[in-house]
């Protein structure tokens, strides 16, 4: 894993080009501390961070083609790499490296701007071709990897976080109301919008091109598509469950192994539930890799799962190693995040994790495999069964004993939203007469979530009035989507807000990378995702037991209680991380002062007085109100980073 960062456009001359690359990519370094690496050319800038994990010895970037007509720099892994090389040499095609990089090179030769259709694996990359003079950004199908862009005086900057952008255009460094109003709304920012003003990001999926004239355009390569099913008559692809569950095992058996190709040692994170352990037993199972393993406990009951984890060493027999995160460890911790995310954040899940990649840093590893992506391939949140509930429910909306099946949920909180009736058949009743909306699913958690947007300042509210977040979300989605089943426009939904916009960067690529540990996804190998896409829905979610079809992929290969436990998000303490004994950790009482308010602008002072007074005392047991609190912590935290560029105390 890397960073890449450069700009096409206006000539520079070499000296002023050489020192705006290298300005942009320091703020990478840890990204890739192993080296930097640079090309400049007429009007061309490309600039590389490296992590060594592939080709240590020569794979140094950027790379280029045989005649130096054609270069690229990548950030992230191509997983099938070996395979196409063996194709690209029997074509004639000349290497100079053992690296991954340089088939890219030689596919945009042979394939043009279809080579992206070629390649299995997670990446961002910049690809200059200079006969043609032309840029293209390509960012993988399912968003693992950032890549941000801004235009400015007749040119393209971009860099892997925004920071490298920042580096050379200062003035973007403003917040933007509507972004930050999507991030406290989807809980991450829906691309290509960003959080701040000019700056935006490649979409997963995409390809920007940038003309020799200037001209850009955005294609979409990829995306989540799944069997129209108006006529009724949707083609299983296979004869029976049976038959595709042993298809299903083959093939995550070979995600796995592609995604173990590494030249360093490779570990895997544990979380004691059904994807990370599913991960760890394909490794045990069917490679020869020899098994680290890495997982986060937690001092407070309701979030920790050492005990199934404990209980999938065991049966593994794993080398193992518990990072103990307190809620001290986590407050303390929090800036940090945000200076890697850049953009506000409504929860804190994200701080564990990083403390972890710290861990597994100093023990030596620079790669892990994590469960990633199974929740939402295979149906395995709570939300896809609420929706279902729901649905039932709307067909009778005056029955009291349907509206009783969401108790079968969320039995892994000790404050959750179907303990008191009364208040479940309230809150999950709102939106009943949407249920052909795509976005159904998604109304109950984006409701709980908008509500820190009632602390905005009278300025910031003047600039989102008349928002809505719902038909704003529609809008962007295809329209081959009103023949899709319930579930799958729930999973197409899902896939391209929480998944791409928050848990890939905030929980996966930001967390880990500010540790130089790259973290891979063998459930979001696209492969695996046109699979789960095929399938019918009951055989993802069968009555309310979610992920049908994977616990029977993996049948003998793990422990039974844990093959078919019941999924538990992985979450970590919200705003008791930043309140002991009554008193406010120093820089949370700075950043959320009345005078830090009153400064930035976007907070009504008087409003976060008083949840701020609610969090200190302990009272603020919902989600809305520890969403709200983090998410104006991050923002604040964000603002002072950012926008001012100042430290935090």
């Amino acid at each position: 894993m890397c960073g890449i960062a450069g700009f096409v456009g206006v000539k520079h001359g070499p000296d002023a080009s050489g020192e705006l690359l290298r300005r942009m990519i320091e703020t990478l370094r840890h990204r890739g501390p192993d080296g930097f690496g640079y090309f400049v050319g007429d009007g061309i800038g490309l600039a590389h961070a490296r992590l060594a994990i592939i080709d240590l010895a020569t794979g140094s970037q950027p790379v280029r083609n045989e005649r130096g007509t054609v270069w690229t720099v990548l950030n992230g892994e191509i997983f099938n790499y070996l395979e196409l090389r063996r194709m690209l040499e029997a074509l004639g095609h000349r290497f100079y490296t053992q690296s991954d990089t340089e088939v890219i090179v030689h596919l945009y030769e042979q394939y043009g701007d279809d080579f992206v259709d070629h390649l299995n694996g997670q990446f961002a990359l910049a690809l200059w071709d200079g006969e043609q003079r032309r840029l293209l950004l390509a960012r993988d199908r399912t968003g693992i990897r950032p890549l941000f862009h801004a235009g400015t005086g007749g040119m393209l900057w971009f860099g892997s976080e925004i920071k490298a952008l920042l580096a050379a255009l200062p003035q973007l460094g403003v917040l933007d109301p509507r972004g930050v109003a999507q991030a406290m709304t989807y809980w991450g920012v829906i691309s290509p919008d960003t959080v701040f003003q000019g700056v935006q990001s490649v979409p997963p999926g995409h390809v920007l091109v940038v003309e020799a004239d200037g001209r850009r355009s955005l294609r979409r390569y990829w995306d989540w598509v799944f069997p129209d099913c108006r006529d009724g008559h949707v083609q299983r692809p296979f004869g029976s469950m049976d038959e595709a569950a042993g298809a299903l095992r083959e093939l995550l058996i070979d995600a796995v192994r592609l995604q173990l190709r590494a030249d360093v040692a490779v570990g895997a994170y544990l979380s004691g539930g059904l994807d990370s352990s599913a991960v760890v037993a394909l490794v045990r199972h069917f490679t020869t890799n020899p098994l680290r393993t890495f997982s986060v406990a937690f001092e407070d009951a309701e979030f920790d799962e050492s005990g199934f984890q404990a209980r999938v060493v065991s049966h593994l027999e794993t080398e193992h190693t518990t990072l103990h995160c307190t809620r001290r460890d986590i407050g303390e911790a929090f800036p940090r995040l945000i200076e890697h995310a850049e953009s506000p954040l409504l929860r804190t899940a994200g701080v564990p994790l990083m403390l972890l990649a710290a861990h597994v840093h100093d023990r030596g590893f620079r790669v892990v495999l994590t469960g990633e992506g199974a929740d939402e391939v295979f149906g395995g949140y709570d939300l896809f069964k609420e929706a279902k509930i729901r649905r039932f429910w709307a067909r009778q909306p005056s029955s009291t004993w349907r509206p009783l099946l969401l108790r079968r949920l969320y039995g892994y909180l000790d404050h959750s939203p179907v303990a008191n009736a009364a208040m479940a058949r309230s809150f999950f009743g709102r939106g009943m007469e949407h249920g052909d909306r795509p976005v159904f699913a998604h109304m109950p958690r984006w409701s709980t979530s908008q509500r820190a947007l009632a602390f905005f300042s009278p300025s910031w509210r003047a600039e989102v009035q008349g928002w809505d977040p719902l038909t704003s979300l529609e809008e962007t989605l295809p329209s081959s989507i009103a023949g899709w089943s319930p579930l799958a426009r729930d999973q197409y939904v899902e896939a391209h807000t929480l998944l791409s916009a928050y848990l890939l960067p905030m929980q996966g690529d930001r967390p880990a990378m500010a540790h130089s540990v790259e973290g891979r996804f063998p459930f979001l190998d696209h492969r695996v995702v046109e699979f789960g896409n095929r399938l019918p829905d009951h055989w993802k979610i069968r009555g309310l037991n979610e992920k049908y079809i994977l616990r029977r992929a993996l049948a003998g290969l793990l422990p039974e209680d844990i093959r078919f436990r019941v999924k538990q998000p992985y979450r970590a303490p919200d705003h008791s991380s930043f309140f002991f004994g009554g008193e406010p950790l120093d820089y949370v009482a700075d950043v959320l002062g009345t005078d830090s308010l009153r400064e930035a602008g976007y907070f009504d002072p008087g409003r976060v007085g008083r949840l701020f007074d609610k969090c200190r005392r302990g009272d603020a047991v919902g989600f809305a109100d520890n969403q709200a609190f983090v998410g104006i912590l991050s923002t604040m935290l964000l603002h002072r980073q950012r926008v001012r560029r100042m430290p935090v105390p």
